[in-house]
């Protein structure tokens, strides 16, 4: 009797104070955040808030509404809350003044399962961790010197490619250039990192597949991110059994380069090496598992192969709609080449091609690779433009915005290369119009790796090729369809075919 007494008392406990007890608390918690002073807000629907209003392309619908509600501007996006900020002054003060707050990235169901519980470099905690493993990827495969060293894996590569697309010229057939600079984007991050090509394995398993396979799985709508309750529904749509898969496949991937590595004899200076080497050296500050190793690989093939890739190809695309501009580069690169002896010399490139280097700024400004940047996560409340933004907070900086903003650059919509000559701005962290690479602890470190990427294969394809427009078409009488696709990063949403002519010295 006294035990059923007792059941009944807890029955009615969870059935009457408990759901009272949580609506106490978030009454309570809704006062609390009244009482801040919020960033505007575009009018929200139960339930989903703001995720109506982003449509497929977040970045411009960002931008259509920032222009209506301010450059400050928080979202709710499912049950998370999301500030979205689109002017260079608010950027530099998330910098300037609260770069620590907005050290770590909001951690994903696909992360926390790709990335071995986030020991990667992007999205672990900030820390003792985060600073060794990232010291760890700029020290010993991004810096300067490194960089440099993997001068002749571009070279490998870029040849492959000029090799490629000269077989076309020969029965004037049209090359798809996107398929190509994606290869050879895959391929030098591939072979920097694991000593291989993407390219090299054969079947559904080689490393080129599951990479992108990865970088979609990263963005897909996940109901468990957004709507915690609803986790469930990623098991029943199929998500999370393909994230699962595909991951496991690239660990055991993963798995087999590192084994090999441990025990081949080679002097091959690959990023696996070198990281086996600095372990056995007892070089490292913190020992590393083989899965800390895994999601620390992942980052830099997730990280550095569509940038690169997805730059060339709005560089080339620009330069198609803009003949005249697509010839002053080539008359830049040609005349370097001839006084180098038919070779393209990275070395003189600073002082033998800035046009070039003009053209590569004016499309990182037009064409952010990652138009919103990376997002961030506030650890504290803070204030921001005389706002308060509570903790657990996602930030978002439009970079897309603002490197198209009137009140920033002249005739901002137009590609316009000449707008750098003579101007010392740059796309390094330090110009806040400028931020294609975000900037601060949040900017990516990988920004010397992909730019000589780009550099030397648009460098190659302009000497090489003079290019039209499939059809016969005159490039200055036809224009390419510039319409774009969000993912991971954002390219053309139509492939950049062209029919290429050799070019003869």
């Amino acid at each position: 009797m006294v035990q059923l007494l007792e059941y009944n008392t807890l029955f009615l406990f969870l059935l009457v104070v408990l759901p009272l007890v949580i609506l106490l608390l978030k009454r309570y918690y809704l006062l609390k955040s009244n009482k801040l002073n919020l960033p505007p807000s575009p009018p929200k629907l139960p339930i989903i808030g703001n995720l109506h209003q982003l449509g497929t392309l977040p970045h411009r619908s960002l931008r259509a509404l920032s222009d209506k509600y301010g450059t400050l501007m928080l979202l709710r996006l499912g049950s998370s809350s999301t500030i979205v900020v689109s002017s260079a002054e608010m950027a530099r003060e998330l910098v300037k003044t609260h770069d620590i707050v907005l050290s770590n990235l909001p951690k994903t169901t696909a992360a926390n399962i790709f990335f071995n519980g986030c020991r990667d470099v992007a999205f672990s905690t900030y820390g003792e961790y985060w600073r060794h493993v990232k010291k760890i990827c700029v020290v010993q495969l991004l810096s300067t010197k490194r960089v440099q060293s993997f001068q002749f894996v571009r070279e490998e590569e870029v040849e492959n490619l000029i090799n490629k697309i000269r077989l076309s010229c020969f029965d004037g057939g049209i090359v798809d250039l996107t398929t190509m600079l994606l290869a050879v984007s895959n391929n030098v991050v591939s072979h920097c990192v694991i000593g291989r090509k993407a390219e090299e394995e054969n079947g559904p398993g080689k490393f080129g597949e599951l990479t992108r396979t990865a970088m979609v799985l990263l963005t897909d709508f996940c109901f468990g991110d957004l709507f915690p309750c609803l986790r469930w529904l990623d098991v029943v749509t199929g998500l999370i059994g393909r994230i699962n898969a595909t991951s496991k496949a690239m660990d055991s991937l993963f798995d087999q380069v590192i084994d090999e590595h441990k025990t081949s004899k080679s002097d091959k200076k690959d990023f696996v090496h070198i990281l086996h080497q600095l372990q056995k050296d007892g070089m490292l500050e913190i020992d590393l598992t083989q899965n800390d190793i895994k999601a620390i690989l992942l980052d830099m093939f997730v990280g550095g192969t569509d940038t690169a890739s997805t730059t060339l190809e709005w560089a080339m695309a620009e330069l198609v709609n803009h003949p005249n501009i697509m010839k002053k580069a080539q008359e830049e690169v040609r005349s370097s080449v001839a006084k180098n002896k038919f070779k393209i010399d990275m070395s003189v490139m600073d002082d033998e091609m800035p046009y070039l280097k003009c053209v590569i700024k004016e499309t990182l400004r037009l064409h952010a690779p990652a138009p919103l940047l990376v997002p961030r996560e506030t650890s504290t409340t803070m204030k921001l433009g005389g706002y308060d933004i509570p903790g657990k907070t996602e930030v978002l900086v439009n970079a897309w915005a603002i490197q198209r903003d009137p009140k920033l650059w002249d005739r901002p919509e137009e590609f316009i290369p000449e707008r750098y000559v003579n101007n010392p701005v740059d796309y390094k962290g330090l110009d806040f119009h400028l931020i294609p690479f975000g900037a601060g602890r949040s900017g990516c470190p990988g920004i010397s790796f992909a730019v000589a990427t780009v550099e030397y294969t648009l460098a190659n394809i302009l000497y090489w090729f003079d290019c039209k427009l499939p059809g016969g078409g005159a490039i200055d009488h036809e224009k390419l369809d510039m319409t774009e696709v969000n993912g991971l990063t954002v390219p053309k949403k139509f492939p950049l075919r062209l029919v290429p002519a050799l070019y003869s010295p």
